[in-house]
C-alpha cells in the first residue's frame, strides 16, 4: 500500500512530535527510576538520571515489543485511524505531562497517550473502532499495577527484615547501599522496556495509517524501535525534579533497604506486565512499591492524605487526556 502523496512532511513532524513526547515521558518519569535511590544518599542526582537512562536504552535487548503491539494494533482499529487522530492523541498527552509536571504530581504517561488515542479516535469515529480486549487490560492494570507494588514491595520489606533481623542497622545500610544500585538497574531496565514501546506503538500506528508500512507486519522499523529508545533515555538523563522530590521524600523516608525493596518489588511488576503486552503505569507501579515499604515500616509514616491526591490525578488522567485529545482533533481538521 502506498502512502498519500504529499503527505510525508506530515508524517515526519508527527513523528518528530511523537519523540518529543518520548523524551518528555522519560523527562516525567524519570522521578520513578531514580527518586528511591536518590532520596536514599546512594547515588547524587546527576549520576543517578545517567546511570537510569543506560539502563532504559539497554531494554531494548532484553524485552520483545508485545507493549507497542496492544499500542498500535490492540486500542483502536488501525483502520480508522490518520494523521489527525495521531496528532489529537500526542498532543493530549503532551498537554496532560506539562500540566503534571509543573504541580509535581506523580501521573502516569502511559494512560495520558492511552487517553489520547481514544478520545481522538472517538472524535473521529465513536465508540466503534475501540478495541475492548487491549482496553481491559490497560484500564485494569491502572489497580493492578499499584497493588503488585505495594505487596511485592511490602512482602520484600518483611524477608529482609526478617533475614536480617541479627544485623546490626549500620551492616545493613552498608549493604543495601549496593545493594540498591542493582535494584535501580533493573528497576530503569523495566521502566524503558515498556514506556518506550509505548511511543514505538503511536508511531506504528502513524506508519500503518499512512501507507509506509503494513498492519500485517509483525513489527516496526528499526529506526523506530531505536529512535524511541534513545528518546527516553536522554529524556531520563534531564530529569523531573519537581516529582523527583514527591516520590523520594513526600510519601515516606527512605533507607537503602526500603529503597531496594521498593524498587525490586517494582520492578517485578513491570516485568511482568511487558512480558504480557500490557502498557502498565510506571508511575502506579512505584508509587504502590513505595507505600507498601513504608506501611511496613511504619504505617503512619506514611502521609496518606497525599496518596489520596496520586490517586486522583490517576482516576482523571485518561479522560483528561480524551478530552482534551478530542480537541486538538477537531483543531487539527479545521487547520490542515
Amino acid at each position: 500500500m502506498q502512502a498519500a502523496p504529499n503527505a510525508l512532511w506530515v508524517v515526519v513532524m508527527l513523528v518528530t512530535l511523537a519523540l518529543v513526547f518520548d523524551f518528555m515521558n522519560g523527562f516525567h518519569d524519570a522521578a520513578n527510576s531514580i527518586a528511591t535511590v536518590v532520596s536514599t544518599g546512594v547515588l547524587k542526582p546527576q549520576h543517578a538520571v545517567i546511570f537510569a537512562a543506560v539502563f532504559n536504552v539497554i531494554a531494548v535487548f532484553v524485552f520483545h515489543l508485545k507493549v507497542a503491539a496492544t499500542v498500535g494494533k490492540g486500542i483502536v482499529e488501525p483502520g480508522i485511524v490518520d494523521q489527525h487522530v495521531v496528532f489529537g492523541a500526542l498532543m493530549g498527552a503532551i498537554a496532560w505531562n506539562v500540566v503534571t509536571w509543573w504541580y509535581g504530581i506523580p501521573s502516569s504517561s502511559s494512560h495520558a497517550l492511552i487517553g489520547g488515542i481514544v478520545g481522538a479516535t472517538m472524535a473521529k469515529a465513536g465508540t466503534g473502532p475501540l478495541l475492548a480486549p487491549g482496553l481491559v487490560k490497560t484500564v485494569l492494570f491502572i489497580f493492578v499495577s499499584p497493588v503488585m507494588g505495594f505487596i511485592l514491595g511490602g512482602l520484600m520489606m518483611v524477608a529482609v527484615s526478617w533475614v536480617f533481623r541479627r544485623s546490626s542497622p549500620l551492616r545493613v545500610d552498608r549493604w543495601f547501599r549496593r545493594l540498591q544500585l542493582a535494584s535501580a538497574g533493573m528497576y530503569s531496565l523495566g521502566h524503558g522496556g515498556n514506556d518506550a514501546q509505548k511511543t514505538i506503538g503511536i508511531i506504528w500506528l502513524l506508519l500503518i495509517a499512512s501507507g509506509y508500512t503494513s498492519a500485517s507486519d509483525t513489527m516496526p522499523p528499526m529506526w523506530v524501535i531505536w529512535s524511541c529508545y534513545l528518546a527516553i533515555g536522554l529524556g531520563t538523563m534531564f530529569g523531573g525534579w519537581r516529582i523527583v522530590k514527591t516520590m523520594g521524600q513526600r510519601i515516606t523516608k527512605l533507607k537503602p533497604v526500603g529503597g531496594f525493596c521498593a524498587e525490586s518489588g517494582g520492578a517485578l511488576t513491570l516485568f511482568l506486565a511487558t512480558g504480557l503486552g500490557v502498557p502498565v503505569s510506571t508511575t502506579h507501579t512505584i508509587t504502590g512499591a513505595i507505600f507498601g515499604v513504608g506501611s511496613v515500616r511504619n504505617a503512619s509514616a506514611v502521609r496518606w492524605g497525599l496518596a489520596g491526591n496520586i490517586v486522583l490525578a490517576w482516576v482523571l488522567t485518561i479522560p483528561a487526556t480524551a478530552f482534551i485529545a478530542a480537541l486538538c482533533y477537531a483543531v487539527s481538521m479545521l487547520l490542515f
